[in-house]
C-alpha cells in the first residue's frame, strides 16, 4: 500500500469477490493484492483471505473480511461522474443486475450493500444552473428518478 490514504470498506468474507466485480466494472480499477490471515482471527482462519487491496477509479482501497455484524449504509458512497446516458447505464445495469439494488436519485447499492450514486455531469450542471428555475425543474425532475435519465434532465432544465 503506497498511499498514504486508503478507504477500508469491511466485508463478510468477501472482500476479493467484490475488488474483482469493481475491476471489471469501473475504469482505472483493479485488484493490486490479495494477502492471507497469518494466523486465525474471530472472522476466519489461518490462510483465508483477509484483505485485499483494490483501486476504484483511482481510489485507493482496502478490502477487509472482518465478519458479520458491520454493515454499508448510505452514510458512505462512491459518487461515479458519468459524462453520458450510455455510460450511466451500463455502470448502473452492472450494479444492480449484479444482485444490487435501485434506490432513489441516481443512488444504487451493489451486492455487498456498498452505496453508489451513479451522478451524470448534466445533473449537477443542471441543479447548479445559474437561472435558479431551470435549476429547480431539473432537481425536481430528478426527484422522481431512480436512474437517471439524462434527456429528461435536460428537457426539464430547458422548461
Amino acid at each position: 500500500m503506497t498511499s498514504k490514504n486508503t478507504i477500508c470498506l469491511w466485508y463478510n468474507g468477501t472482500a476479493l469477490e467484490a475488488a474483482t466485480f469493481y475491476a471489471a466494472t469501473f475504469p482505472d480499477s483493479a485488484v493490486d493484492a490479495v494477502h492471507r490471515a497469518p494466523g486465525d482471527y474471530p472472522a476466519g482462519k489461518q490462510g483465508d483471505v483477509l484483505t485485499v487491496e483494490f483501486t476504484v477509479i483511482g481510489i485507493p482501497c482496502l478490502g477487509l473480511n472482518g465478519g458479520p455484524g458491520v454493515t454499508h449504509n448510505e452514510a458512505f458512497s462512491f459518487q461515479v461522474a458519468t459524462d453520458d446516458q450510455a455510460e450511466t447505464d451500463r455502470l448502473w445495469n452492472a450494479i444492480v443486475g449484479s444482485g444490487g439494488q435501485e434506490s432513489a436519485c441516481g443512488w444504487c447499492k451493489d451486492k455487498w450493500g456498498l452505496s453508489w450514486q451513479i451522478t451524470p455531469r448534466v445533473l449537477m450542471a443542471a441543479i447548479s444552473d445559474p437561472d435558479p428555475a431551470a435549476a429547480k425543474r431539473a432537481f425536481n425532475a430528478m426527484m422522481d428518478m431512480t436512474k437517471i435519465d439524462i434527456a429528461m434532465i435536460e428537457a426539464a432544465r430547458r422548461g
